[in-house]
């Protein structure tokens, strides 16, 4: 269910196998190769990719980033995590890597996936042979029976509410914050990401490619995009990232304006019956650490992975450990966006008590090796095999 990263990455290991799938997209395949999504993904995850094949592309031609900057009181502060850990992010914009992915899975291994459904409906989840019912393009009903059902179709698809309430908890955290996303049809301003800390506001910078730059800007949660035209956003932005000798933001057409309002959740276990839940089926991170894509493909190799080894062998050691596998990384990046939403948005909380702490915890990374090594770990994510 669900042709992101996490559905079509599952749906690649189980063909590598040779093992039959059906994959069940809502979207067209040009809406979800064009979508604008997140960019940065960790090294661990990229090396996941590459070990099935899967990353040919993104090695070719993602961007290699070995360090951030904060801008807080006027002033840079290069943060420089590559001499700290030996380990850098690749940024490769995900509607790339869903390209890549959806070629892999459907061109090159043939793997059947339906574009367009709708109606989707899961039953017998609890038994052996779960089945999906959906409507397909030409408007017949369609009825798929199966041994697993791989619920990789986000925060608003039928996986997650498929799951009786009894069968699981869901926990969720609002921060009560919004950002306004934007994208720009600009060359970035800098040749790393910025984050800006300021008592306006958060603001962030992160290249998605030479030509288009990620913008984002605290403001109120559930604020419209039509209360920031171009010539608002452009000064609000050239204020909250200013610091000296800093050039001026590049400026250029916003092709994108949206309010998201930072929240997560995690549902646990992520499993139910024969439904095995995964990405933001199962748990959604803010955009705060740019965690939600990472935590996807982790998933996905978990399960993947599992799937193939008690398909092929009998094995089931995997699907059992799959929950609480995913779950442990899940929440230390839960517990990392919250320590960071704290030091982006304290500045700006009309708090000065929280305005004085937060800048106490940024002196800290860059005044203490051992501080900044522990946010350097963080921020770059754990290698699931160190």
């Amino acid at each position: 269910m669900g042709a992101g990263p996490a559905g079509l990455t599952v749906g690649c290991i189980l063909r590598a196998a040779g093992i039959d799938c059906l994959v069940l997209e809502t979207e067209s395949r040009e809406f979800i190769e064009q979508r604008p999504r997140a960019g940065v993904i960790e090294e661990w995850a990229v090396r996941g990719l590459e070990q099935r094949g899967l990353a040919r592309n993104l090695l070719e031609r993602a961007q290699r980033h070995t360090q951030c900057e904060f801008r807080f009181g006027g002033q840079r502060h290069r943060f420089s995590y590559t001499e700290l850990t030996g380990h850098h992010h690749y940024v490769y914009p995900q509607p790339l890597l869903v390209t890549d992915l959806v070629r892999e899975y459907a061109d090159v291994r043939g793997g059947e996936i339906h574009f367009g459904v709708r109606d989707v409906e899961l039953h017998d989840l609890d038994t052996d042979r779960p089945v999906v019912s959906y409507t397909d393009e030409t408007g017949q009903r369609q009825l798929v029976h199966g041994d697993f059902v791989a619920g990789c179709d986000g925060a608003r698809g039928v996986s997650r509410a498929a799951i009786p309430a009894e069968r699981a908890r869901t926990a969720r955290h609002d921060y009560g914050i919004g950002w306004l996303a934007l994208l720009a049809e600009a060359p970035p301003s800098s040749d790393c990401v910025l984050f800006g800390v300021h008592p306006r506001g958060f603001a962030g910078h992160m290249a998605r490619s030479p030509e288009v730059t990620r913008y984002y800007l605290e403001c109120p949660p559930g604020d419209d995009p039509a209360n920031w035209p171009d010539d608002r956003v452009w000064s609000e932005l050239q204020h909250r990232l200013a610091a000296t000798g800093a050039p001026p933001l590049t400026e250029g057409r916003l092709i994108e304006k949206r309010v998201l309002d930072m929240h997560n959740y995690v549902v646990e276990p992520m499993v139910f019956g024969r439904l095995y839940l995964a990405g933001d089926a199962a748990h959604l991170t803010a955009p705060i650490a740019a965690k939600g894509m990472n935590l996807a493909l982790h998933d996905a190799f978990l399960l993947g992975d599992a799937l193939v080894a008690y398909l092929a062998t009998g094995e089931s050691a995997g699907l059992g450990d799959y929950s609480e596998a995913c779950l442990g990384r899940v929440w230390e990046y839960q517990e990392f966006s919250r320590w960071l939403s704290e030091v982006y948005h304290g500045a700006s909380s009309g708090d000065p008590y929280l305005a004085g702490t937060t800048l106490a915890r940024l002196r800290r990374v860059f005044q203490s090796p051992s501080a900044g090594l522990a946010f350097a770990e963080s921020y770059l994510g754990k290698d699931p095999a160190g």
